[in-house]
């Protein structure tokens, strides 16, 4: 076989592709090793006590903190200014079911690894696990398989909602294929639920309320409100941190503003609209609702 002249470009990609592609596979490799090392590191923490909210080198329980909500409710804004504060780790639906205690378990693996980010040297201060809150945002009914859980005196829930007009026609932009029968049944049975899991809690100090509005409109109070409920030295603001699962489809809100990283009072424009008689039959629903969990949370 004779040799081939090549020019000097091409001599370059020849000696460096088998390089870069090695140097490729050893970084995999490294990143790989890394992360499971950080995951058994986890796993040992929380498989280690036969506590449902203990973890091992850690000397208080934690608290279960529920965002109890429903879809389109501006959950996701409120998701990203409670995990802001150091106090409280979450990213947004985790889609645990939930059976009894243990299961706050599999809750932290998820929190604890998805939260949070292992990238430099500096992040090894993630491995702390000296949060107060671990949070978990539920809006769907069937996601609590046994509720004798719920009356934990380390079970927290703060319970958002959002007023019918346009959760309806943006829950309805969400879901193309849903009808509006299916929209108005999703939306009245989350708020019986919500009531429901109030009366469940049955301890006004563990409990809150708060409404869309309020948090755009009132947001220093609902800001104050919420440091006050779960006593926080730091206290919340309208920035937040956008986390690597900000906007994911999923577990949070892939539309609208929430990649902004601080409150974004402007709404956007939705297409969609429902029947007046629909519209007032889901004002009844929310405001009976709104007065019942006003009862009984603090």
């Amino acid at each position: 076989m004779g040799y081939r002249v090549v020019g000097p470009v091409y001599f370059y990609a020849y000696l460096v592709t088998p390089m870069t592609s090695t140097l490729g596979q050893w970084r995999q490799r490294v990143r790989e090793y890394k992360n499971d090392l950080v995951q058994n590191y986890f796993n040992y923490r929380i498989n280690a006590s036969n506590q449902p909210y203990q973890v091992a080198f850690r000397s208080r329980p934690y608290r279960f903190l529920l965002l109890l909500s429903h879809m389109r409710s501006g959950s996701s804004l409120l998701t990203h200014l409670l995990t802001t504060n150091p106090e409280v780790i979450g990213y947004g639906e985790t889609h645990t079911n939930y059976t009894d205690a243990n299961d706050f378990r599999g809750l932290l693996k998820k929190v604890y690894w998805q939260a949070q980010d292992f990238r430099t040297l500096g992040d090894v201060q993630n491995l702390r696990m000296n949060h107060r809150y671990v949070m978990d945002k539920v809006l769907h009914n069937k996601k609590f398989l046994d509720h004798d859980f719920l009356k934990s005196e380390q079970v927290y829930a703060i319970f958002l909602l959002r007023e019918p007009e346009r959760s309806l026609a943006s829950i309805a932009d969400l879901k193309p294929h849903w009808n509006q029968h299916d929209t108005i049944k999703y939306y009245a049975e989350r708020m019986a639920m919500l009531v429901n899991y109030a009366r469940l809690i049955d301890t006004p100090n563990r409990m809150l309320v708060v409404t869309y509005e309020q948090l755009l409109d009132d947001t220093p109070k609902v800001l104050t409100t919420l440091q006050d409920f779960l006593q926080t030295q730091a206290p919340f603001t309208e920035e937040y941190k956008v986390l690597k699962t900000t906007g994911m489809k999923g577990v949070g809100d892939p539309k609208g503003n929430i990649k902004a990283g601080k409150i974004v009072r402007s709404q956007r424009q939705l297409t969609q609209s429902f029947p007046p008689e629909l519209v007032e039959r889901a004002k009844q629903t929310y405001s009976d609702c709104q007065t019942a969990l006003t009862k009984l949370c603090r």
